[in-house]
């Protein structure tokens, strides 16, 4: 399999403009996905394929829809969305959020070594971080309910800040939990190139 060409074809599908360096670099994360991922259990996909599919064009199918300013991706994992975005629009800044010794590990050589100046990496339980300023966009992709979410990260987000929650299906009974203080703001499905399942970007803000 070329990965370059997939990453290609994929970028191209979602409609989003890229340079080649950029595209040298979304393969870049891909490659040093697979290298470490038998040393460090950095994600259960194990094919090539599938991690550009539910990695890498996963994380990029939300951009068009990213609110802007500074951006916090909690419980990035091995760094999805947060690496792929970073790379797509590098003038934001970027915390990633974790609590995962060995895949923030990862993410800061990664970090480093792909002089990625726009991101922090950050090793810590979400509850207990208090940075120094609020974010004004919380992503996250598979790290809690809406409802968990928004509790776990209330104290980080800004007054006029917005939640954007990765999910699959449209979590209605998750919608239907949420608190009072807490306002749906949207739900948007997402396509997601080569892959047959559904996808939803949901935003929600303090009321």
């Amino acid at each position: 399999m070329d990965l370059s060409k997939k990453i290609a074809q994929g970028i191209n599908k979602l409609g989003l403009s890229v340079g080649e360096q950029q595209l040298s670099q979304f393969q870049e994360i891909i490659e040093r996905l697979i290298k470490w991922n038998k040393a460090y259990n950095l994600t259960a996909i194990r094919d090539p394929e599938q991690m550009v599919i539910l990695h890498l064009f996963d994380s990029l199918s939300i951009a068009p829809l990213l609110r802007p300013g500074r951006l916090l991706d909690v419980g990035t994992g091995p760094g999805y969305p947060g690496i792929p975005l970073a790379i797509l629009e590098p003038n934001r800044e970027y915390v990633l959020l974790d609590s995962n010794g060995k895949k923030t590990r990862y993410l800061k050589q990664l970090v480093h070594e792909m002089k990625l100046k726009q991101v922090t990496v950050l090793d810590s339980r979400v509850e207990q971080w208090q940075p120094d300023r609020p974010f004004d966009v919380i992503v996250s992709r598979a790290f809690a309910s809406l409802q968990k979410m928004t509790d776990l990260t209330d104290h980080l987000l800004a007054e006029d800040g917005v939640w954007q929650a990765m999910k699959g299906e449209n979590p209605v009974n998750e919608q239907a939990s949420l608190p009072e203080n807490i306002q749906l703001v949207s739900v948007e499905p997402v396509a997601v190139p080569l892959l047959n399942a559904e996808r939803h970007l949901v935003t929600l803000k303090k009321a």
